[in-house]
């Protein structure tokens, strides 16, 4: 108890939380596991009844005993979205909300609802009350800082309004950009809306005392949009996650961990891979293409219409630690990148986790991007373009090779600054400077 009563407080608003599984959950569960290490003990805001489309329980372990939970009921509109479209239980969460957009015609006019009339994301609702109860619950519980983690972008607007009444210090983490996210042109925004969007944004970088990024190209957006300091806290590995020894079970195996949509459809390599079964007998006998996530189907279409389907393991959903173990032995890890202009600034959080596995890491996308970037500095992998057929076959021939000589790819870079430790230390040298700048201009 006196350990918690000196520590800092931060106060962390959130909408993913364990039990809730997949990417958007992870950063800010790694970033309190290691806070109280550095004197800060996390107050995490959180809903009572999220809609989840995962559920990771093993993520529970991960939160430290000194943090504080405050879980408060909200209200969402996708209840009646199931009534309207006849579906039961959880709804399928898209990577791309554009998607919705396809189909029915009921699915179209639900997106246009959800995209013109729940501002900025259809967990407006639970806004007020939250700025509400937060006002109230921070008089009687002061906290030092404040965090709003989106999208939702729901999140920042909470935090934006108690920051402004109550005068407390406010960073607004971004794990994905608002505006300028891949997904947001195919929202079906009336004029209106889309203005909309943009004043909010804008409101928010302009009022938060700090505004955090994942990605370099991220960070350079917004710092072109606003006067208030653009910080640079990239997503990264838990160095607990690998302390099992693990053991290969003799196959070549590619393997892909995490959401798989119909935008990140790596199609030339199915075809690569399916040619190389086809060519190579002893390739074909040995290799096994493993997913463990969400997939669209349209990526197992391909990978069907490609011959892989013998070879295919699809793993579904699987708690974190066992995606770890499986990115931990692989022959070769798939790291597609949506194909979209937007997305050369995305930094996804599973190419940390891929580097600490010191697996070969086989991307697609684009060789100009923020991935791109970091895979040549730390000479982790190759990325190529979506066509180029040639060079992802020779580079499958490359590792197929090596793996034939007896040998497992591995690569020896430092990456410690990637570790949730390290990342974990520039947050909260964040923190300790905007408390000595609020403190300062009080006194």
């Amino acid at each position: 108890m006196y350990l918690c009563q000196i520590m800092k407080r931060v106060l962390i608003i959130t909408y993913y939380w364990p039990p809730a599984g997949g990417s958007g959950v992870q950063r800010w569960v790694k970033f309190a596991k290691y806070l109280p290490s550095l004197g800060w003990q996390p107050v995490v805001y959180t809903p009572e009844n999220p809609d989840l489309g995962s559920i990771d329980e093993s993520l529970l372990k991960e939160i430290p005993h000194e943090a504080e939970i405050i879980k408060r009921p909200i209200c969402e509109p996708y209840g009646i979205y199931r009534k309207l479209t006849g579906s039961k239980g959880q709804i399928k969460v898209e990577a791309n909300p554009g998607n919705g957009g396809k189909g029915s015609f009921l699915k179209k006019v639900s997106l246009w609802i959800r995209s013109n009339f729940f501002m900025p994301d259809p967990r407006c609702l639970w806004i007020r009350p939250s700025v509400r109860f937060l006002k109230k619950y921070l008089k009687e519980h002061p906290v030092d800082v404040i965090v709003s983690t989106g999208p939702p972008q729901s999140m920042h607007l909470i935090a934006r309004k108690v920051s402004l009444a109550t005068g407390i210090p406010w960073v607004a983490d971004f794990r994905d950009p608002w505006t300028r996210i891949f997904y947001f042109k195919h929202l079906k925004l009336s004029k209106w809306a889309s203005k909309k969007h943009h004043q909010l944004e804008q409101k928010v970088l302009d009022d938060a005392t700090a505004v955090v990024a994942v990605s370099p190209l991220v960070q350079n957006d917004f710092a072109q949009m606003t006067s208030t300091p653009v910080h640079l806290v990239t997503n990264g590995y838990d160095e607990s996650d690998y302390l099992e020894n693990v053991t290969f079970d003799g196959n070549f195996n590619v393997v892909h961990t995490g959401l798989l949509t119909a935008e990140g459809n790596p199609v030339e390599l199915w075809k690569a891979l399916g040619r190389k079964c086809q060519d190579d007998r002893s390739f074909s006998e040995k290799f096994r293409l493993i997913l463990a996530g969400k997939t669209d189907e349209t990526v197992l279409d391909s990978i069907r219409e490609a011959g892989l389907s013998d070879h295919l393991t699809d793993h579904g959903y699987i708690d974190h630690g066992k995606a770890v173990l499986l990115q931990r032995t692989a022959s070769v890890l798939i790291l597609p990148i949506r194909e979209e202009p937007e997305t050369k600034a995305i930094l996804p959080g599973k190419l940390f986790e891929y580097l600490a596995a010191r697996r070969p890491v086989l991307g697609v996308g684009t060789g100009e991007g923020a991935m791109a970037a970091v895979l040549q500095e730390t000479q982790a992998g190759k990325i190529f373009d979506w066509d180029d057929s040639a060079g992802i076959s020779e580079y499958v021939d490359c590792l197929w090779e090596t793996f034939r000589s007896g040998n497992e790819a591995v690569f020896e870079a430092d990456i410690e600054m990637y570790s949730r430790r390290m990342t974990t230390r520039k947050m909260v040298e964040i923190f300790n400077t905007l408390i000595y700048e609020n403190s300062a201009f009080r006194g």
